[in-house]
Formats: structure tokens, sequence, C-alpha cells
């Protein structure tokens, strides 16, 4: 399971997620890209799921980036506890994504094989996803 090695605080605010990603909206070491159409907080639990379902499909041939962290806590007190007393403690890890946010790729398969392995990880995580090619920049750009 991804978590940080060691956060300044470990009880953070729930925050707002408005607008669209700004950074890590391109796709950068792989040929092929999941990419996010929502907004959301993906777990430590979710990615891993993700990340097995997209090894197994392409049977360990080629390279699966994930180009997603989860920094954030989600704190949780235990039930049947009054109100009160301080903010619960750590329960899981979550990672923030905005919609055009690349969460993983994948490099050295085909085409049909690579929308396939992120097809089998869109199920596993809780928001809309499309498949995206990566666009080759044009060499000698003609002005």
């Amino acid at each position: 399971m991804l978590m940080p090695k060691r956060v300044k605080r470990r009880r953070v605010h729930r925050g707002r997620m408005k607008g669209v990603a700004t950074k890590g909206n391109t796709i950068t070491y792989g040929s092929y890209g999941l990419v996010a159409q929502e907004c959301g907080w993906i777990t430590s639990n979710q990615i891993e799921a993700a990340r097995i379902a997209m090894t197994r499909s392409i049977k360990r041939g080629g390279k699966v980036y994930i180009k997603i962290f989860p920094h954030k806590s989600v704190t949780k007190k235990p039930a049947e506890v009054r109100m009160g007393s301080g903010k619960g403690a750590p329960e899981y890890w979550v990672a923030v994504v905005k919609p055009g946010r690349v969460m993983f790729e994948i490099e050295g398969v085909s085409e049909d094989k690579a929308r396939e392995a992120m097809r089998l990880a869109s199920h596993k995580l809780p928001v809309k996803c499309k498949f995206a090619i990566k666009e080759e920049k044009a060499k000698g750009g003609e002005a």
C-alpha cells in the first residue's frame, strides 16, 4: 500500500476539489494514459487494485507507471464514541484527483492491449476515466 514515509501534520482538512488539473495533465513516461474526468479521492487500496489489474492484463509485458500518490490522510473516530475530545486517528490515505489528471501510464504494449488494461483499471476507480494516447511533437515546426 502507498503512504508517505513521514508527514509534517498527521491530520489535515478535507479541502475543496474545484477546477481542473494544472499539473500532471500530460502523458510523460508512457505511450498511453488513463485520465480522470471527475474530481475525487482515490485511496491507496484502489490505486493498488488498479495497478494489479493492469499488470495482470498485460501479462507482465511493458511497463506501468503510477502518476498519483496518496498524500492526504483521512481520519475516522471509533464506533460509539461521544462527540468532542479531538479529531480521530488517521484511517487511510488518499490522492486528490481533478479532471484532466493522468493517473496511470503504460508503455511497451500495443494500443488494444493498453486500452483493455486501462478499461480493467478504470473499473477499480471511483471516478470516470478516459483512455488517452500520447501525441508526438512535430519535428521542425513550420510557422
